[in-house]
């Protein structure tokens, strides 16, 4: 056998054997790439993980800030919708400055601000200052999902971003869990104002460890791209030309994704605000019972998002519309199914609650994580993961009217009901993306 074939022949063995084909030369390399993966991975979990602690604090003090400052029902509910519109209107500018100045730089210095005005919060008495203070956050908590969702998008080739997305999706869950539990545990034992010192002292530190510890791509390590064809919803000439949220709002598929992401989010944070008092009021459980009931809506949630990920990965790698949609219209009949089944004990009521987070939560994460990357590619996904999430968050302000208006005049069925209509809405948005390819979207780039 002659030298070069010789060659040939080992340079075919040695890529075929490599771990990662097609990204590193060496298996040192390739060694290096999975352990930065690792690490990318758990900084951008615990940051969005941990933006909560500064998030979720202010809904479990509410009642000592009624009861002891006299600060008014209305008023509660004025700072929360200032919360949401600050954290919708923050959702489409946030993630094109990650993709502008790097998520690297807007994830700390979103971590760092959203501490400082939660120190403000815990050192005001008045309820015009915790307007603000809380109102400023939202703008500051909004630099959370597009800029971790960008800082995850380039270390992970498509034919995995389902399933490691959706593993990385249970950071919303977890750290609202985690959240609220520290907030109670410190405003029982220690005071209300603590409530805001702690978490804040926790995200201004992880806010540290993202500013020197955060590789935003591999080949800031000396490292190919993971997938070097990959750049973006369009072609790197036009990339110069108009900035990322412009370019990408050219693509239906964006606009359909972020339609559907209303109508879910709406749903989700009316569930996750309303189902301890529905089940309290309307159905008769006590105040423990109804709170620990309504978990099994995020813990259904947990194995939604990282089930259907995978699925998402396995089985429509290219078109990730095909599995959202049968999946949310799923979703409308499984609402249907609590309302019906709800009153018939702990158990089907538990059951099916579980039904509807995983039904619910399994397509959220797909279109807010991985969808999202796939529009935007390395270099746009913030902007992706802020428009798509932005449209959500306006159906989550939304809920609030929706809720009680509704419920206050038909019923709690009735709402339920909306809550169908609105699923199956946010299916019928999405039917584009089982059926056809957006014409000017790159093959790669279609969920």
């Amino acid at each position: 056998m002659g030298t070069g074939k010789f060659l040939n022949r080992t340079s075919e063995v040695r890529f075929r054997n490599l771990p990662v084909p097609g990204i590193a030369s060496d298996a040192a390399s390739a060694q290096k790439l999975r352990r930065l993966q690792v690490q990318i991975f758990a900084l951008t979990w615990l940051s969005y993980a941990s933006y909560y602690l500064t998030r979720k604090n202010f809904s479990v003090v509410k009642a000592r800030l009624h009861e002891d400052l006299g600060v008014s029902v209305g008023a509660l509910g004025g700072i929360d919708t200032a919360y949401l519109a600050a954290y919708a209107l923050g959702q489409f500018v946030n993630g094109m400055l990650g993709d502008r100045f790097g998520a690297r730089r807007v994830i700390s210095f979103g971590m760092l601000a959203s501490a400082g005005v939660a120190l403000l919060f815990g050192l005001s008495s008045h309820v015009v200052l915790f307007g603000v203070a809380f109102g400023v956050n939202g703008l500051f908590q909004s630099t959370g999902w597009p800029n971790n969702v960008k800082a995850m998008a380039p270390w992970f080739s498509r034919r995995s971003r389902g399933k490691i997305m959706g593993f990385w999706c249970t950071n919303y869950q977890v750290g609202g869990i985690v959240a609220t539990g520290l907030a109670t545990f410190l405003l029982v034992n220690v005071g209300w104002r603590t409530a805001f010192y702690v978490p804040a002292a926790w995200v201004a530190l992880v806010g540290v460890v993202i500013l020197f510890r955060l590789v935003e791509r591999p080949q800031d390590r000396g490292l190919p791209p993971v997938e070097p064809e990959e750049v973006g919803a369009t072609p790197p000439l036009e990339r110069r030309s108009a900035p990322p949220l412009l370019r990408l709002l050219r693509i239906p598929t964006l606009w359909c994704l972020g339609g559907a992401y209303f109508g879910l989010k709406l749903i989700r944070y009316s569930l996750l605000f309303w189902l301890p008092f529905y089940l309290h009021n309307t159905l008769g459980y006590g105040e423990g019972t109804a709170g620990y009931l309504s978990t099994a809506f995020e813990g259904g949630g947990i194995l939604g998002a990282v089930l259907v990920g995978w699925a998402s990965d396995r089985f429509f790698p290219n078109h990730r519309g095909r599995l959202l949609v049968p999946m949310i219209f799923a979703l409308a009949g499984a609402l249907f199914l609590y309302q019906v089944v709800g009153a018939a004990g702990i158990v089907a009521n538990a059951t099916a609650l579980a039904l509807v987070g995983f039904l619910l939560f399994g397509p959220d994460a797909l279109i807010s994580g991985a969808a999202a990357q796939d529009i935007g590619g390395p270099d746009a996904a913030g902007s992706a993961a802020g428009f798509i999430n932005g449209l959500g968050s306006i159906g989550a302000i939304l809920q609030g009217i929706v809720t009680a208006t509704v419920s206050e005049r038909w019923g709690w069925d009735a709402l339920f009901w909306v809550f169908v209509a609105f699923a199956i809405l946010s299916g019928c948005t999405l039917l584009p993306l089982a059926f056809t390819k957006a014409p000017n979207e790159r093959s790669t780039a279609s969920p």
